[in-house]
């Protein structure tokens, strides 16, 4: 992805390396409409929580589902994000009106006076809808998941979910009080929601026992904004959000954490420790602030597999993004989505014109479940260990040293501001230089 509108088109079209399951729903009884609905008719009420690119492509998808679906409120830290965002669904919602008797357009609704900027608008988007939509850079998805059940609302909030442990906790909170509450959560891990990998993980028991797994994010990295004149350092890190930790999590647990979804997804559980290394090659300008711009991870699994997962962010180097399953009986190879055995003979392979968008897919699923009042997905604990999964490994990576699971996760390290405003210090700061601290493997320290 190189900008806000190209991760949209990318998303949309969906790039066949997408992947995907079935294997977080869970079953419920059917509960009153009154419990999913604020109002009388059958309309479903959105509100977009984060107006950029991927807000903006989730949205557009919200609407594009079957049901009777309405954008009735947004937020943003910025009030150019919202706008440009509003202009764009409107004109795709004017496209696919196109040649239709139904107008699109009619199902945005939402005059100025439910347009929400800065940092505690949020709230009061999240107050107007059935189901909120969460897509602002990920350091703030535990604060916004946990307003949104608070609330009692239907939530699909993008990947990653959190940025340290202590988000991690609070997502995990939350989710359990989802559950108790029985709304339903849906995470952007969209290839849980792909043809392909749902029927690559029915069928994954014909390689046997998994002893291994190797996992690729490798692309030349996106994009990046300059400092502008007269920019607070707040305001200059939520514009340029890729760069930062806190905001981010890094490229490890912004992107890769895909691929180490679908290997835990596989795997049916999540590493007990990491090693790795990694760094900043070439990524390591004043506009880059603190992030590697490549990680190599060995993480292992109670079992005693290995998963040897690699990310890179490094303009003309091999880009690769899959997944590979390796078993006592034969392989796995995802993005081929194919199964054989260990001589290569093809036991499975998925028939790519029955190939769906996850993209579509996850909310067309999550829309048609509210609208009939069942209680079908809880994503949310997942999309925080998987989430979890990239901040052991970026621990390992920072420090070079074996991390295990369950200290990282309960080390309560919290990298947020105490105070989120404009004029507020963030956690990290430039030296005098314009540069900001980098992590140094066998010097710093986490857990």
């Amino acid at each position: 992805m190189k900008n806000d509108a190209s991760a949209n088109a990318s998303r949309r079209e969906f790039v066949k390396q997408g992947s995907l399951l079935a294997g977080g729903l869970i079953a419920s009884p059917l509960f009153s409409r009154a419990n999913f609905f604020a109002g009388a008719d059958d309309t479903i009420k959105i509100a977009l929580v984060g107006c950029g690119g991927r807000g903006t492509g989730a949205a557009t998808q919200a609407l594009l589902s079957k049901q009777n679906v309405k954008l009735v409120a947004m937020a943003d830290a910025f009030r150019d994000n919202l706008d440009r965002c509003y202009q764009s669904i409107s004109s795709e919602m004017e496209n696919e009106s196109a040649g239709k008797s139904v107008n699109m357009k009619t199902r945005i609704d939402v005059p100025e006076e439910r347009k929400f900027t800065g940092f505690d608008g949020y709230k009061k988007a999240i107050a107007l809808a059935d189901v909120v939509i969460l897509a602002t850079p990920p350091g703030f998805r535990p604060i916004h998941f946990e307003e949104a059940i608070a609330q009692g609302k239907h939530v699909f909030m993008e990947k990653p979910v959190a940025t340290d442990p202590a988000g991690i906790q609070k997502v995990l909170a939350s989710a359990a009080i989802a559950k108790e509450k029985k709304l339903n959560v849906v995470v952007g891990l969209q290839r849980h929601y792909q043809n392909s990998y749902r029927e690559l993980f029915k069928r994954k028991d014909l390689i046997g026992d998994i002893t291994s797994a190797q996992a690729w994010w490798n692309n030349d990295g996106v994009w990046v904004r300059p400092r502008k004149y007269n920019q607070t350092e707040m305001e200059y890190q939520m514009r340029n959000w890729y760069y930062f930790v806190w905001l981010c999590g890094d490229h490890i647990t912004e992107q890769h954490i895909h691929n180490l979804d679908v290997i835990n997804w596989f795997k049916g559980g999540y590493p007990v420790k990491a090693q790795g290394m990694g760094g900043r090659q070439v990524r390591k300008g004043k506009d880059h602030g603190e992030i590697f711009d490549h990680h190599y991870v060995e993480f292992q699994y109670a079992d005693g597999s290995i998963l040897n997962s690699q990310c890179r962010h490094i303009p003309g180097t091999m880009s690769k993004v899959d997944e590979l399953f390796v078993g006592t009986k034969g392989k796995i190879q995802c993005g081929a989505a194919r199964i054989t055995d260990n001589s290569g003979k093809v036991l499975y392979q998925f028939d790519t014109k029955t190939e769906n968008n996850p993209y579509q897919t996850e909310h067309d699923e999550l829309f048609a479940a509210i609208a009939k009042g069942e209680y079908k997905f809880a994503d949310a604990e997942n999309g925080a260990k998987s989430t979890m999964t990239s901040i052991l490994g970026r621990f390992a990576t920072y420090s070079g040293q074996v991390v295990e699971w369950d200290k990282a996760i309960n080390s309560e390290i919290d990298l947020h501001p105490k105070i989120y405003d404009w004029d507020a210090l963030p956690p990290v700061v430039p030296n005098a230089d314009g540069f900001y601290p980098v992590a140094v493997p066998g010097v710093t320290k986490f857990v």
